[in-house]
């Protein structure tokens, strides 16, 4: 139990990316009241959690309505993971997450009297809940169908989405105090980690298409 909860954790900390949140929410919240960030950290976390939910509890009814095997949906989700992970190592994911909240903090500026609500777009889809996260949160009950194993999972899913209300909350003072060189580092040490779990995960869909013992 104590493996899976930690490569549920480990997953889903790279899938979501507690680490990038704080700056990308200050930054997409540059002029709002303290009020109104509340209110978005809040909402948000709510919003993602329900979409993280419904995948990890449908999904697996989803995927049966258009024919598609969960060995397939084991290879797919494996290579999207990896992609992502070489994202993480050379830095691309985090600039385009960067340039979304730039864009959301120009449009705020434009309109200063104006708070929008960027609780469902971007912060919750794509930013919490966005194709890794939904992937691995699909791949991982599908692997493990007990009510014990699975609440392990939710477990690591639940620690993230923490973490983030967490970064969203007291976001100035982490940004300054984390840096960074240390949120480059981690983002570089967990995106290894997340390349490794996801060969695995398409390994493990080959080696069930084509009948290979393990």
């Amino acid at each position: 139990m104590l493996s899976l909860l930690l490569a549920s954790f480990v997953t889903f900390f790279v899938a979501i990316d507690p680490v990038a949140m704080a700056p990308m929410f200050t930054t997409m919240t540059a002029g709002m009241t303290p009020e109104w960030r509340r209110t978005m950290a809040w909402k948000s976390i709510a919003i993602a959690t329900g979409i993280l939910l419904a995948f990890a509890f449908g999904g697996a009814w989803l995927l049966e309505q258009i024919h598609v095997s969960i060995d397939a949906f084991r290879i797919a989700g494996g290579i999207l993971l990896f992609l992502i992970a070489v994202d993480m190592l050379f830095e691309k994911r985090a600039e385009r997450r960067e340039e979304r909240a730039e864009e959301v903090a120009a449009k705020q500026a434009q309109h200063p009297s104006h708070q929008d609500d960027i609780s469902v777009f971007p912060l919750a889809i794509p930013l919490i809940s966005g194709p890794g996260a939904i992937a691995s949160i699909m791949l991982f009950f599908a692997e493990h169908e007990a009510i014990a194993e699975r609440g392990v999972i939710l477990a690591g899913v639940g620690a993230n989405l923490a973490l983030c209300l967490i970064a969203f909350l007291a976001a100035g003072p982490l940004s300054k105090i984390m840096g960074e060189t240390v949120a480059s580092m981690l983002t570089r040490i967990f995106g290894i980690l997340l390349a490794a779990l996801a060969a695995q995960f398409v390994v493990d869909g080959i080696r069930n298409v084509f009948g290979i013992a393990a």
